[in-house]
C-alpha cells in the first residue's frame, strides 16, 4: 500500500515515515501543499495524510483541489487538539477521517488500517484467503500454523493482491504501489519480488496461488484456497520448530528502537526550540519581549506541542501547548500570564533536561584528530 505524507515539521515526517514503514507502507513525502497536489496528480496512492497547517496551500484548500477534481482516495487529516473549526470545515472539505497533535502512534496506525479497508473486498481485518492469513496490525502472516518471514516488498505485494483478489495488476501498476519517487526500480525487480514470494507460499504449502495473466501482469489465483482437500494432502508437513530459522526481533521492538533513535537524533532541533521559549522569557524579566520574539516562540511551542507526545512525554506536550496558547493570544500579555510563561518555560527546560542533552552533542565547530597510518583513512 502506497501512501502520500504531506506535513512540514521534519520530526514529525521522520517519526511517522517510521511508524508507517515499519508496517511495510511504502511512503513519498512532501513539505508543502503545492507539491503534494503534484504528487497526487502523480501517482495512485491507496490513502493521503496531511496536515492541515501546510505552507503554500493549506490541507483543507488541498483537500478541496483534490476532491473537486474526482480523487476518491481516502485523506487523513493531521489537526492541533483546539482547532475544532478546522476539523469540521476539512470534513466538509472532502476528508474521510482526522487525528490530533500530538499523535498517538498506535491510533495512527488503526486509522490508517480502517481507511484502507473501505472500498476493498475483505470487510475483517484480517485479511485471508483459505489457509493463508495476513494480519495488517501485526504485520504477520502465516499459512496454516506455520508463518512466513516475507521480506517488505513480498509482504506488499501480497497484502495488494489480497485486498484485490480479482484485480490483475501489471509491472507497471506494482511498481506504482509498492515504490516510492525517491527509489525508483526497474521492471525486473517486480518480477523478482513475485518470484520470491511463489517460492515461499510454495515451500509452506500454497503453490501456484499468483498467477501470471499472460501479457497483463498478475493477480491471486482465482478460486485459490478453495482446494484444501487435495492440497492438504500434498502440503508439506511443517518442519520441527527447532528447525525452523530464527524470528526476526518483532515489529513493535524494532518500532520502539527506531523512535529512540529519532529522539537522539533530533535532540538538537528539540533544544533549538527549547532556546526561543528560554529568549523569549529572558526578554520578558527584561521587559522586551517584542513581536518577532513573541511569534518565533510561539511557533517553538506550537512544533513542540506537536510532536513531544509521540515520544512518550506527554507532560511536556501540555506545558507546550498552555505557552502556545498565551503568547499567540491576542493584546499584550497581561503581568500573570508573563509569570505563567516562566514558569512553563522553567518546567519545560527541568522535563526536557537541556543540560544533558546539550552535553550529547557535538560542540559548535568542534574538531576531531584522526591518528591512523593508513593514508587513505585521513
Amino acid at each position: 500500500m502506497r501512501i502520500l505524507l504531506i506535513e512540514d515539521d521534519e520530526i514529525l515526517i521522520d517519526a511517522l515515515r517510521q511508524t508507517l514503514t515499519s508496517q511495510h507502507y511504502v511512503v513519498d513525502t512532501v513539505k508543502d501543499g503545492r507539491s503534494g497536489w503534484d504528487y497526487a496528480q502523480s501517482a495512485e496512492y491507496d490513502l493521503i495524510l496531511m496536515d492541515v497547517g501546510l505552507p503554500g496551500l493549506d490541507g483543507i484548500s488541498l483537500c478541496q483541489q483534490l476532491r473537486s477534481q474526482g480523487c476518491s482516495t481516502p485523506i487523513l487529516l493531521i489537526t492541533a487538539r483546539d482547532a475544532t473549526s478546522d476539523r469540521i470545515r476539512g470534513l466538509d472539505a472532502g476528508a474521510d477521517d482526522y487525528l490530533i497533535k500530538p499523535l498517538d502512534l498506535s491510533e495512527l496506525q488503526a486509522r490508517v488500517r480502517a481507511l484502507l479497508r473501505r472500498g476493498t473486498v475483505p470487510s475483517s481485518p484480517v485479511l485471508q484467503v483459505g489457509k493463508l492469513r495476513l494480519d495488517p496490525s501485526t504485520v504477520q502472516v502465516s499459512y496454516g500454523d506455520q508463518p512466513l518471514n516475507l521480506t517488505p516488498k513480498e509482504y506488499s505485494l501480497l497484502e495488494l493482491f489480497l485486498r484485490n483478489p480479482s484485480r490483475v495488476f501489471s509491472r507497471g501498476q506494482i511498481l506504482q504501489h509498492l515504490w516510492t519517487f525517491d527509489d525508483p526500480p526497474l521492471e525486473e525487480s517486480v518480477k523478482a519480488h513475485v518470484k520470491g514470494l511463489r517460492q515461499k507460499l510454495k515451500a509452506a504449502g500454497a503453490a501456484d496461488w499468483i498467477e501470471n495473466v499472460y501479457g497483463i501482469g498478475y493477480r491471486l489465483k482465482e478460486g485459490v484456497g478453495h482446494q484444501d482437500p487435495q492440497e492438504t494432502e500434498r502440503s508439506p508437513l511443517a518442519p520441527p520448530a527447532s528447525l525452523l530459522p530464527p524470528r526476526p526481533p518483532s515489529t513493535e521492538h524494532q518500532f520502539n528502537q527506531a523512535m529512540e533513535g529519532l529522539w537522539t537524533q533530533y535532540q538538537g532541533l528539540i533544544a533549538q526550540r527549547l532556546e526561543a521559549l528560554q529568549k523569549a522569557a529572558t526578554a520578558i524579566q527584561a521587559g522586551k519581549l517584542t513581536k518577532p520574539l513573541r511569534q518565533e516562540a510561539g511557533k517553538a511551542a506550537h512544533k513542540l506541542a506537536g510532536v513531544l507526545g509521540m515520544f512518550e512525554k506527554e507532560a511536556g506536550t501540555l506545558l507546550a501547548r498552555e505557552m502556545e496558547q498565551i503568547l499567540l493570544a491576542p493584546g499584550m500579555l497581561l503581568p500573570e500570564q508573563e509569570q505563567r510563561l516562566l514558569t512553563l518555560v522553567q518546567e519545560l527546560t527541568q522535563l526536557l533536561n537541556l543540560a544533558e542533552m546539550e552535553a550529547s552533542l557535538p560542540p559548535e565547530g568542534a574538531q576531531l584528530l584522526l591518528v591512523d597510518a593508513d593514508p587513505e583513512l585521513q
